[in-house]
């Protein structure tokens, strides 16, 4: 996450890194998810099932993959963001930042 010695903390934390990844492709995979933001599958199955039983994803199988729907009316959880739907930020972050291909 840092280079060159420089600072290891990040803008946006590892759950709105995967609720991005989630927006971009809903039918992503967690191993995929994970390679994506640079944590380990089982932190991305943690924060996915984190963010599944807070409401903002809703996780539905679809043979053997899963295909995930976001709740854009969730609202942020922060005081500081009270009352912002989180469509906001992802909207906002889709427009900043294009979706990474696949090499």
């Amino acid at each position: 996450m840092s280079s060159g010695g420089g600072p290891a903390w990040t803008f946006l934390t590892n759950h709105a890194q995967v609720l991005v990844a989630v927006a971009q492709n809903p039918d992503i995979r967690l191993r995929d998810v994970a390679l994506h933001i640079g944590i380990t599958e089982r932190a991305a199955q943690r924060i996915l099932t984190d963010l599944v039983d807070a409401g903002y994803v809703f996780r539905q199988r679809q043979g053997r993959r899963n295909h995930y729907r976001i709740d854009p009316s969730a609202r942020m959880r922060h005081p500081a963001q009270e009352g912002i739907e989180i469509h906001s930020l992802l909207e906002f972050l889709e427009r900043a930042v294009p979706p990474k291909t696949a090499d």
